[in-house]
């Protein structure tokens, strides 16, 4: 399967570090050229998807909203 197109901006490409897996949902590290990107997701998608560590995927990072906190 080949993704045509995505409205996301904010598309970061990287392999997966590492799946932690949970009953429910799941935390899945994407290590980035920016950085680690944390997505929670259902544990069901990272069967359905099978994800591992190692497999290259695209992170998509849609927000509406961002806080700041004063240090």
């Amino acid at each position: 399967m080949a993704i045509v197109a995505v409205n996301a901006r904010n598309q970061f490409r990287g392999k997966i570090k590492e799946i932690i897996l949970g009953s429910v949902v799941s935390e899945v590290d994407v290590e980035t050229p920016a950085g680690i990107v944390t997505s929670v997701i259902t544990t069901r998608s990272v069967k359905e998807l099978d994800l591992q560590v190692g497999t290259e995927v695209l992170a998509f990072v849609k927000s509406t909203e961002v806080s700041i906190a004063k240090l």
